[in-house]
Order: structure tokens, then sequence, then C-alpha cells
């Protein structure tokens, strides 16, 4: 991103947090620690691959930082950054407004399994 020119900072915003997938998963990130197969299993719809690739990018932005923990079985775990911690009333207003939408329009929201 560096070097990119911007011309209103929603465009900048859009740039780093756009997408189908990374207002979603820093979304589940902002109710707390999750380990790789967490979050695939509360986002059934994205490929192991974008995932992999949309926490790389979110965590070269500085928004996701990846925690690998040495213990009897090795394993990682995502959390927001305090940049990312920032995003949070964004967050929250953008769900309060699906929630609204959704009542509006009818659509149901899916359980993952």
């Amino acid at each position: 991103m560096t070097g990119r020119r911007y011309w209103c900072p929603v465009e900048l915003a859009v740039d780093v947090i756009g997408g189908r997938w990374k207002p979603v998963i820093l979304a589940h990130l902002k109710e707390g620690v999750h380990r790789y197969g967490e979050l695939r299993r509360r986002m059934p719809g994205i490929s192991e691959k974008m995932l992999t690739q949309q926490l790389r990018e979110l965590t070269a932005d500085g928004l996701v930082r990846r925690e690998s923990l040495d213990g009897r079985v090795p394993h990682v775990e995502y959390r927001l950054t305090e940049e990312g911690e920032a995003l949070g009333p964004a967050l929250t207003a953008l769900y309060a407004w699906g929630e609204r939408r959704a009542a509006a329009t009818g659509i149901t929201f899916e359980t993952p399994a």
C-alpha cells in the first residue's frame, strides 16, 4: 500500500479492510482470540487458501497478530492488534446495520455446523 495515493479516508479504509472476508475475520477476532480451525468453522463459505491469504494480509497490515504457542501440541492463535481493536466501533456498527437490514428484508442467518 505504500506509495498509493488516496483521495478520501474511506478509500484508504476500504483498501485495508475491504473485500468479502476481511471484515468478517475482523468481526470474529473482535469477539476474542481464535485458532485457525475455529475461524474456518465459523466461516464455512471461505476456502482454506482464501482464509490463509486474508489472515496474512491482515497481519501484514498490522491489524491481526499471529502467535505460535508451543506446548504439547503446537498451535497458532490469531488476535487483533491495538490497531485492529480500534476498528471495534466500526465493526459493531456494520453488525448492527446487517441485523437491521436482515430484519427489514426477511433474511435469516445460518449457524455454522
